[in-house]
């Protein structure tokens, strides 16, 4: 196992993260540090990094350096955006922070920071075609993708800390400066031909800060129970009214919005401002938010370097077994009892009738069903649904997220609480209860059916006669254990299926 430390040095932000790297091409990020330097401040008059400026970023560099020589990383992949690509004392900086630092950082090109947002899109959602909006600091970078390849891009030398000083003179209100930016960002759109001949039902995603800012915000004002901004979807309808309570607001009260990062209050109506004209000229209806970009792009080319040539090709399956590895699950029980589960599914389905995408929710919980015996083997279930529902899971929507995490909770016995089903009530619906009592008593027959960890039973052949169900199992060596144990699940299953359970 490797650490490695990667710094994304931004206009507005300086980030690490520090990344172990580990079997078969997986990662964990493992801690962070962000600062606000707001490196691009003030440079629209002359092209030069201010002394400040640099003095602040200098200042969190060595405070990178010493976190991350006390995580014992071996390699920092440090990487500065387009405050510094455009910055005429780049080359004496990047000497400075040499020196001062021991960080070699490289300037990426305008091309390479859009693949590299790119990469960490593409590999962490599963959207086959989109169009990308990250929202930087001194740039926007779109990017549009169709069938997994990359088609165009564009970088617009215009982000939130830039927009915000360009329009924040001439005595012109919050609302006033928001109006303004929102046409001219409008008429820097219409400069970009291909823009023009994006599919109309491309799915638009929310690269950046200012949109986890914004799902925070989200998050307070409709009490959404889930932290996980990665896969959030919003709706226009929903974005507008936020957008118009807060480009209204001078910035004191704009600091003392719930959700609301201090650092980034004063940028944030900029970014909003670019989200709406993008969403007008576009003519989405909705945008997801993606969790991971640049850093995230990064990492795949460090621990994949696959990812470099074609994206990962299962995203859920990559993700996975990213989780089942990092736990430290049994591999070979975990891969039995997703090939039983997916074997009772398909052979239950004249029972069941659930569609193939209700397929996806079992196989996460089957693949996580004991996750939560890294905290405590006693009510294991339990742990396992809490952290499903807390993991970096890429490929699936927060309702398959919740729908997983409770199935794996029935892993065990019906334990599902009444009161945590209520708080998300808002991603779930009431039938979707049934749901998962159905695909949690197929989980626990798999998980019995494999109670050895042996793999003895390979095969299930479910005939549906009258008022019973007659499982056929195909055995190598004893399986008496495992079926005995399957069997007592037979009163769950008939509450749930109306049928009388057999095995043989």
């Amino acid at each position: 196992m490797e650490k490695i430390g990667i710094i994304d040095l931004g206009s507005n932000s300086a980030r690490l993260v520090i990344v172990n790297l580990f079997a078969e091409g997986h990662f964990m990020v493992i801690d962070e540090l962000k600062e606000s330097v707001r490196l691009g401040q003030d440079m629209e008059r002359d092209g030069f990094l201010k002394p400040a400026r640099v003095a602040e970023t200098i200042k969190t560099l060595k405070m990178f350096r010493k976190l991350c020589d006390a995580n014992g990383v071996t390699r920092i992949i440090a990487v500065a955006t387009e405050a510094v690509r455009r910055a005429k004392n780049q080359r004496s900086f990047l000497d400075e922070i040499q020196s001062s630092c021991g960080i070699k950082i490289r300037v990426l090109s305008a091309e390479e920071e859009a693949v590299l947002v790119y990469r960490g899109v593409i590999n962490t959602m599963d959207v086959p075609k989109g169009i990308v909006l990250e929202i930087g600091g001194g740039s926007t970078k779109i990017v549009y993708y169709n069938r997994r390849n990359m088609l165009n891009y564009v970088t617009l030398p215009f982000g939130a800390v830039t927009l915000t000083g360009l329009f924040s003179g001439d005595g012109l209100k919050p609302e006033e400066q928001a109006a303004k930016i929102e046409e001219f960002f409008t008429e820097q759109l219409k400069q970009v031909e291909w823009l023009k001949e994006v599919d109309p039902d491309v799915q638009m995603m929310g690269v950046g800060g200012s949109f986890r800012n914004l799902f925070k915000i989200c998050k307070m004002v409709h009490k959404y129970p889930l932290d996980t901004v990665h896969n959030y979807k919003m709706q226009v309808e929903d974005f507008l009214p936020v957008y118009d309570m807060i480009k209204v607001l001078d910035l004191d009260k704009k600091k003392k919005i719930k959700g609301l990062s201090a650092e980034r209050a004063d940028i944030l109506p900029a970014a909003l401002a670019v989200v709406k004209a993008f969403i007008n000229y576009m003519g989405v209806d909705s945008f997801i938010f993606s969790g991971a970009g640049l850093r995230e792009g990064l990492m795949f080319n460090q621990a994949l370097p696959m990812t470099i040539e074609k994206p990962v090709a299962d995203v859920l399956n990559y993700s996975l077994t990213t989780l089942v590895k990092y736990y430290d699950c049994d591999e070979k029980h975990v891969e039995h009892v997703v090939n039983l589960s997916i074997q009772l599914f398909k052979q239950l389905r004249v029972l069941h009738k659930f569609p193939r995408q209700y397929l996806r929710i079992l196989k996460v919980a089957a693949m996580l069903h004991d996750c939560g015996m890294r905290i405590k083997y006693y009510n294991h279930q339990r742990h396992s649904w809490y952290m499903i529902l807390n993991s970096t899971l890429y490929g699936v929507t927060h309702r398959d997220i919740v729908l997983a995490a409770f199935t794996a909770c029935c892993h065990k016995k019906e334990d599902i609480n009444m009161m945590d089903w209520a708080r998300y009530r808002d991603i779930v619906s009431d039938e979707d209860l049934d749901v998962v009592k159905k695909l949690g008593v197929m989980l626990r027959i798999a998980e019995s059916l494999d109670r050895a960890y042996s793999g003895s039973i390979k095969s299930i052949n479910c005939d549906i006669l009258g008022d019973s169900v007659i499982m056929k199992t195909e055995v190598e060596g004893d399986a008496a254990l495992e079926i005995k144990d399957a069997m007592k699940s037979s009163t769950e299953f008939r509450k749930f299926f109306h049928k009388n359970l057999e095995i043989l």
